[in-house]
Order: structure tokens, then sequence, then C-alpha cells
């Protein structure tokens, strides 16, 4: 059910399983985002190695960690959730085409269904993204 309020804005209500779920699936995104930067910012040798494979440079491979270290932070805040998502679906599609053209196979399934969750939650939290967008003072600040 969505409602508007005139001072604040769209505003989304949803019965309580269904907010519990989706703070959920976005914990549980940050911390698979928070640790896979981990591995490309620290450079890992083996992280190093299987973006090499694929024709991605260092300099690349710790710009990609900084990327899902911020979309880590994103998820868990709240008004920046939907907007951190929506980000991560072009990560995560960026993620599954090259991971296709390189790889191939068995290897695109892990990005394809972050890409799907992520989606899921971009497509939640929809309505506070165009809120954010559209006034990013009166999002920030209710």
């Amino acid at each position: 059910m969505r409602t508007t309020n005139a001072a604040a804005g769209p505003t989304t209500t949803r019965p309580r399983a269904a907010r519990w779920a989706l703070g959920v699936l976005q914990v549980l995104l940050a911390a698979l985002y928070l640790f896979s930067a981990f591995g490309k910012i620290s450079l890992d040798p083996m992280v190093v190695e299987g973006f090499a494979m694929m024709g991605i440079g260092p300099g690349l491979t710790v710009t990609i960690g900084v990327i899902e270290l911020a979309a880590a932070i994103g998820l868990l805040i709240p008004r920046l959730s939907g907007l951190a998502a929506t980000g991560c679906v072009v990560l995560m599609t960026g993620a599954v085409i090259s991971t296709l053209a390189t790889l191939g196979g068995a290897m695109v399934l892990v990005p394809a269904v972050v890409l799907v969750c992520v989606a899921v939650v971009a497509w939640v939290r929809r309505h506070e993204t165009v809120a954010l967008v559209r006034d990013p003072r009166a999002a920030l600040t209710r």
C-alpha cells in the first residue's frame, strides 16, 4: 500500500514480515559485498589472479572493491539502500556479462543470484529511491 504525505513525500507501508525479510536480505547482501570488497581492496593474490583471468588489472580490481564497500555501507542505511541496490544492479549486470564472456558456464551463477537479490531490494525500495533522487535534501532530512 502506497500513501502520500504532502510534507514528507511518498511513503510505503509493508507488512512486518516483509520489512524483516527485506532487512535481513539487505544485511546479508551488505555482508557479502563487504567480504568481497576486502579481498579486492587488499589485493588478495587469489582475487587478483581471478580478475587477471578476465583481463582486469589490479587498479580496476581495487576500484571495484571500493564500489562494493560503498554499496555495503549504502545497503545498511535505510534512506540510501534503494539507491545503493540500484547501483549494485548495474555493478552485478557487468559482473554477469564479464563472467559469462570470460569464464562462462557455472561461474556465472553466483553473480547472477546476487543480481537477482539486489534487483529485488532495488524494486521494493524504488519509491524511496525516486524520492531521494527528486529531492535529496528533503529525503535525507526526514
